[in-house]
């Protein structure tokens, strides 16, 4: 018979909340104190008297009269103690949660503490298991029925030793008197459901993963990493910085611009849809609305990014750039943002048509930008990825942020679509209205039917700015002919 003695570690080796952890036993110290801390008292358990007990209406009111807290916050963080192990039940052994009410408590020995860092081995889990099920006659709760089958089959080379441990611990606990006898199982039993909890049930101490390095060690900074911080160190002294002058007006200015856009500090037009179940906003602010509204084209003038974000915007400044001869910026532009958050599958063909188009000498629609970055980004497209235009995309779009879209805000363009735009004036619902507007709720558009719609108008848009074949087209007329 094989015998298995390696059994995986259910404790973490390295326990990353070690800081915390010591803040909890500061603080359950501080609970214990005989002066100023939670007062306890003897109470009948059934027919046992039990000493030092204290109610959970006694902890919450002490916790929210220390830390100035609400009693919501103080019953949330005496359930944290209850779970983390430093306060036990004396009667709803189940649940390790806090009861703000006459339920019975006691402050757990700071032998079982977390920050003892006592790993529970299996083998003591079954020795408490074996104990349990003499005293119980083989009366044990369901999930520790099933963890001491499990340690049985997994244990049984050494079971003997096991139950004998069990057996003169169970004639040990016997000798003593009957509180002490309640107060220890109640110990031990709290200690195992943190540590060993049932099954489909969260644990407090559950901390992820293993750590391969020890957070809490104290690291050795060799000689080389004081060289590095102090060369960042001078580097950070030596650059230059913003006077806050500076920085304090640049934000005065982005707030002015954007308070009026934001729906907290400003109403939204023609009215708050979560409000009034009204879906004008959501109609008149589409993402291709044809006439949009002047709050949406007022947002175009902020920065170039905004009038790109904005697909009717996008519409809108390629039109101007059509009309100035200049869209190949824009559509290399466009061309790098679908093959960063396009599928895998169609990297590499992505990237060969853009280097056709944009980048290859003699490209039909060739961008003009310096050798450099030229040259790093056709040598990156010998193996693609989803950033390998980066750098070129950079270039493009400071090209046109400097140039073409200061221009496009002067141009005949962007003022006519700012006289046609919308202003649409703010709803007055009565009280009945809404009642009327939250009846007659539509589920609107499903997000994958408007993407579908977006799609087949970019495949549209794309076949009619392919160019003509005649040939082709010849081809046909003859064969209808």
């Amino acid at each position: 018979m094989t015998i298995r003695t390696v059994r995986p570690n259910r404790g973490q080796h390295f326990r990353p909340r070690t800081h915390c952890l010591k803040k909890l036993d500061a603080i359950v110290v501080e609970m214990q104190d005989p002066k100023g801390g939670v007062k306890g008292s003897e109470q009948k358990l059934n027919v046992t008297t039990i000493p030092h007990a204290i109610t959970g209406s006694n902890i919450v009111a002490w916790i929210s009269n220390k830390m100035k807290t609400t009693t919501e916050e103080a019953h949330v963080f005496a359930t944290m103690l209850v779970a983390y192990g430093y306060i036990y039940p004396l009667q709803n052994h189940k649940k390790l949660v806090m009861c703000n009410d006459s339920s019975l408590y006691r402050f757990q020995t700071p032998y079982f503490w977390p920050t003892q860092q006592w790993v529970p081995e299996d083998s003591d889990y079954a020795i408490y298991l074996a104990k349990r099920n003499i005293r119980k006659k083989g009366m044990l709760e369901p999930y520790e029925q099933g963890h001491y089958n499990h340690l049985h089959e997994w244990l049984n080379h050494k079971w003997d030793f096991i139950v004998m441990q069990a057996t003169e611990q169970y004639k040990a606990g016997r000798d003593r008197n009957k509180a002490d006898r309640v107060v220890f199982d109640c110990q031990e039993r709290a200690y195992w459901i943190v540590n060993r909890p049932p099954c489909h049930t969260h644990s407090a101490l559950d901390a992820g993963p293993e750590r391969l390095i020890n957070p809490n060690a104290e690291e050795k900074i060799t000689f080389d990493q004081y060289r590095r911080v102090n060369i960042f160190y001078h580097q950070a002294i030596m650059r230059s910085k913003v006077k806050s002058s500076v920085s304090l007006g640049a934000l005065v200015k982005y707030i002015t611009s954007y308070k009026n856009h934001d729906a907290f500090l400003a109403p939204c037009l023609p009215s708050n849809p979560w409000q009034t179940d009204h879906d004008a906003y959501w109609t008149l602010n589409m993402r291709r609305v044809e006439v949009p509204t002047k709050m949406r084209v007022e947002r175009w003038s902020f920065s170039l990014f905004e009038l790109l974000t904005d697909l009717r915007g996008r519409d809108d400044f390629k039109i101007f750039l059509k009309k100035e001869f200049s869209g190949e910026n824009l559509a290399f532009w466009e061309a790098a943002e679908e093959l960063k958050w396009g599928t895998a599958s169609s990297m590499s063909a992505k990237a060969e048509t853009i280097f056709k188009t944009f980048l290859a000498p003699g490209a039909p629609r060739w961008i003009n930008i310096d050798g450099r970055t030229m040259g790093l980004t056709v040598k990156g497209l010998e193996h693609p990825h989803r950033y390998v235009l980066e750098a070129a995309q950079t270039h493009v779009f400071m090209l046109m942020k400097k140039d073409t879209f200061f221009r496009y805000l002067k141009s005949p363009t962007y003022k006519e679509i700012q006289k046609k735009a919308l202003n649409p004036e703010a709803h007055n619902f009565s009280p009945a209205q809404l009642e009327e507007n939250a009846r007659n709720r539509s589920p609107g558009i499903h997000p994958i039917i408007l993407w579908q719609q977006e799609e087949e108008e970019k495949a549209k848009a794309a076949a009619a700015a392919a160019p003509v074949d005649v040939k082709a087209v010849m081809s046909k007329i003859d064969r209808k002919k």
